[in-house]
């Protein structure tokens, strides 16, 4: 299975992390021409039509990440999971399915084989491109819902958004962390 981190050289302090956490196996897409849409493009090619897990490098792992997230896929291969999470429902309610329109969040989630593949290719006929340029998760959540198929949210999360401002909004807030992420491997 392909680990894919879509990364940019301005964060090479992330990079650096990730590097030394993930496996030897993980593919970093850096600085690839464009926006974020395209780099999630180039993401799902690399996947190709294998199983693939997409990443962002503004994060941090919990301790033993890929041990637990090879548990959760191996629970769940044939399902889009969700490895990132700041829902209320988090706390309340733990893992769950929710409906795929409600999708959004790409620090980390799992796609099944062939997934990557058809969403890249759902991108020509997506209707919101224009007004979404960088909405790769609405994408995926509109390609989701298109099929009524449901996602798994994947508590607690395995991942921490980096309290860092966005490279692509810089108005979003950076406290977009999860509520239910533990064990920061350091």
């Amino acid at each position: 299975m392909k680990m894919i981190i879509r990364a940019m050289s301005e964060r090479a302090q992330c990079i650096n992390y990730l590097r030394r956490h993930l496996p030897s196996r993980a593919e970093f897409l850096i600085d690839v021409p464009g926006n974020a849409m395209d780099a999630f493009l180039a993401a799902l090619r690399a996947a190709g039509t294998g199983p693939a897990v997409h990443m962002e490098e503004d994060i941090f792992l919990t301790r033993d990440f890929e041990k637990k997230l090879m548990a959760a896929i191996n629970e769940r291969p044939d399902e889009v999971i969700q490895f990132f999470s700041r829902r209320k429902k988090d706390t309340t309610i733990g893992s769950r399915y929710e409906s795929g329109g409600s999708f959004v969040n790409a620090q980390c989630f799992y796609l099944p084989a062939d997934y990557s593949w058809q969403i890249l290719d759902y991108y020509d006929i997506w209707e919101g491109k224009a007004e979404h340029p960088t909405g790769l998760d609405l994408m995926v959540a509109d390609w989701l819902k298109g099929r009524r198929e449901k996602y798994w949210i994947h508590v607690p999360s395995l991942v921490q958004h980096r309290t860092l401002p966005s490279l692509i909004d810089s108005r979003r807030s950076t406290k977009r962390q999860s509520q239910t992420f533990e064990e920061c491997q350091l």
